[in-house]
């Protein structure tokens, strides 16, 4: 008492037993437990819907391509050389540029005979001389396998092939 009043402490009890305070320290102890568990059961609940937002992450990346690759189609017809490399102004340098595409590992022969096929006329003259600009333009590249000179696209190509087509 204090002052004519009654103090009462509503706090907890600070005079326990031994077993009293054992028992609250197991308690807790189960319930850090208990909620390990359920953290480690929620991560594994949550891993497959992680692996569906990536999944469904690429799916609209691979959509958006499509669509990209159509708007191409739309506008232009084709999907050729000229749309992907307009500084490709020749046409012969262009169907060049598909024969090797199509055919890499061609020599000059070997080239000049399908162009003649596609386009019906060509020099093996003309030819070498395109072929020459367009490695010296970074579009091709020239191979010396033994003593025959062949002709493929670069990578640099390759790489903006598969910009456009969304496969990078």
């Amino acid at each position: 008492m204090r002052g004519g009043r009654t103090i009462y402490y509503r706090g907890p009890r600070l005079t326990g037993t031994l077993e009293e305070e054992q028992d609250k320290d197991r308690r807790i102890e189960e319930l850090t437990e208990r909620i390990s568990s359920l953290e480690a059961a929620l991560r594994e609940v949550t891993r497959p819907y992680a692996q569906l937002v990536e999944q469904l992450g690429q799916f609209q990346s691979m959509v958006n391509k499509y669509f990209r690759l159509l708007d191409l189609y739309q506008k232009h017809g084709a999907i050729s050389v000229d749309t992907i490399f307009p500084e490709v102004k020749d046409p012969m340098s262009r169907e060049i540029m598909r024969i090797l595409m199509d055919r890499p590992g061609l020599n000059i022969s070997q080239v000049s005979e399908e162009l003649r096929s596609r386009t019906g006329s060509s020099s093996r003259r003309i030819v070498r001389a395109r072929l020459d600009g367009l490695v010296k333009q970074g579009l091709l590249v020239e191979e010396d396998a033994s003593k025959v000179r062949t002709f493929r696209v670069s990578d640099r190509v390759v790489r903006k092939w598969s910009e456009v087509l969304g496969l990078s």
